[in-house]
């Protein structure tokens, strides 16, 4: 899957509309393999982002749980830890 694809469940703050669509755009260009699309392809392209955007948050909306949610800097902090080790540089 896509790198930039963040989880966007149980964090604090909850996922914005903005991330959602973020992540509907990158999952669309993964699949169509575009990075931009074509005029002929781009209201398939738009209606693509826009559908997954619009299920996605159904998803989010219905999910349930009973862990505590994840903290998004601490995460952040754990990924950029992970990084300075994989690439070796200063976290």
């Amino acid at each position: 899957m896509c790198r930039n694809i963040r989880p966007l469940y149980n964090v604090a703050p909850p996922a914005t509309a903005d991330e959602v669509e973020a992540a509907a755009l990158q999952f669309v260009r993964k699949i169509s393999g575009m990075n931009a699309p074509s005029a002929a392809n781009r209201a398939a392209f738009d209606a693509a982002v826009y559908e997954i955007t619009h299920i996605t948050q159904h998803l989010l909306a219905n999910l349930s749980t009973t862990a505590p949610a994840k903290d998004r800097e601490v995460e952040a902090a754990k990924a950029r830890a992970r990084n300075a080790i994989r690439f070796g540089t200063p976290a």
